[in-house]
């Protein structure tokens, strides 16, 4: 008959052969390298549009969901948010053919110029990238002229694509605004 002792040691000897099985065993690694079987980004599309951002009236393409307390005291309207559906079309026109839709948001992140972080996928819905989106996520300084943002991916079309997208704005009337985009997307 067993002691007790042997008792209380087999089940610890058993534990620690199980560990010992376990810890052999080899382990998958956390990533891997495979070569790329999809299509290989090999050209530059030009894209150009304008975006109609509409915050008056009432069929309005960007609202805004959110505020800090002293946003409307602030000179850049600094912490309001704002959601965005706004259309892309051909020509600077808001009746001219839509090529696309801005959907995303944008919110004012700067207290001393006017600065917008935005996040938009802009969603072709004509022509060649008709269901293809490309991402572009950047700070947008409006009052300047020359500025840049980038677009960091998409799908269809746009898989892995990379790029820069060049806003200018092109009318002004009251809080809305007409902005011509020239994009190019390395695809």
């Amino acid at each position: 008959m067993a002691t007790p002792f042997l008792l209380l040691l087999l089940p610890m000897i058993f534990s620690s052969i199980l560990l010992l099985t376990i810890t052999v065993t080899q382990s998958e690694a956390y990533s891997k390298t495979t070569p790329f079987e999809g299509n290989k980004p090999d050209k530059l599309t030009h894209l150009h549009f304008y975006f109609h951002d509409i915050i008056s009236g009432d069929n309005p393409t960007s609202i805004r969901v959110a505020e800090a307390p002293g946003t409307n005291s602030s000179a850049t309207v600094f912490g309001a948010v704002l959601v965005v559906d706004a259309p892309l079309t051909e020509g600077p026109e808001l009746s001219s053919k839509e090529v696309g839709r801005a959907q995303g948001l944008y919110a004012s992140t700067d207290m001393k110029t006017f600065g917008f972080s935005m996040v938009f996928n802009l969603a072709f819905t004509e022509g060649e990238f008709n269901g293809s989106t490309a991402a572009m996520y950047g700070r947008n300084q409006i009052l300047l002229e020359d500025r840049e943002l980038p677009i960091i991916g998409g799908t269809g079309a746009f898989r892995f694509a990379r790029g820069y997208a060049r806003p200018k704005t092109y009318k002004i009337v009251n809080i809305d605004a007409v902005v011509e985009y020239n994009v190019f997307i390395w695809h």
